[in-house]
């Protein structure tokens, strides 16, 4: 099971929000570039970096984006979202130097990019980002809500050639309330290796998540906060 410590950037500083919400945010510190040198110190493999200004459609921090993969790349992998709703996007991202790039809300507004994606740049450097809300997937920045289930997404992307989901409960994320493994287990059932995301708040929920036989977890804001730090994840789940 692999851990991504994430980073989630608005305006050039790092952020979490609550429940995805853009008025509920908490701000971490101004420089995204130190904060993936400490997890890389820590012991991350991988970081998780969520573009949130593009994500709404606000702006861009692809330069803090290429600094932080550039700067870890051969020792930190670096996957990325926030979007990507293009196959040209796609390719921006990809040059910025990342390991890994989170398609979502075209991954269900555009059903033809995700062959396309996993075409151009296979489906180890792609991902799925599945954002629920009551059962429906949350889109462009979990502003709206699209008619179709996560279970129907989920099941089509993999027939397409996509390996890697990632699944968060929206009104979890952000909560420190555990994360949704009931939600995670059933797109892992559909053939999915899923990385679960929001909610985790203590090293129990990461062995849980690790005891379920996920692919993996992303961690926010109980690490900003002190609910544990990486080091102890690390050991609690074995990477």
């Amino acid at each position: 099971m692999d851990l991504f410590p994430a980073i989630d950037l608005r305006g050039g500083r790092v952020v979490r929000l609550s429940q995805g919400e853009s008025g509920r945010e908490t701000s971490y510190g101004n420089d995204p570039i130190a904060q993936a040198e400490q997890f890389a110190a820590a012991g991350a493999r991988w970081i998780h970096v969520v573009d949130l200004d593009r994500a709404f459609g606000t702006g861009e921090n692809q330069a803090a984006v290429s600094a932080i993969a550039r700067r870890l790349a051969g020792t930190v992998r670096v996957q990325t979202g926030g979007g990507i709703r293009s196959l040209e996007a796609l390719r921006q991202v990809l040059d910025l130097g990342v390991t890994r790039a989170v398609l979502g809300t075209a991954a269900v507004t555009d059903p033809g990019l995700v062959p396309e994606a996993v075409a151009l740049a296979g489906p180890a450097r792609i991902a799925i980002g599945l954002d629920a809300r009551a059962g429906q997937l949350a889109i462009r920045g979990w502003v709206d809500t699209s008619p179709v289930t996560v279970a129907e997404v989920c099941r089509r992307v993999v027939v397409q050639g996509a390996e890697t989901v990632i699944y968060t409960d929206v009104a979890r994320d952000g909560m420190l309330g555990g994360p949704d493994l009931d939600g995670a287990l059933a797109l892992k059932a559909l053939g999915a290796f899923v990385i679960a995301s929001g909610g985790v708040a203590s090293l129990e929920d990461l062995r849980a998540i690790r005891d379920a036989g996920l692919t993996g977890a992303i961690v926010g804001r109980a690490l900003y906060e002190g609910r544990f730090t990486l080091e102890e994840a690390i050991a609690a789940v074995g990477r």
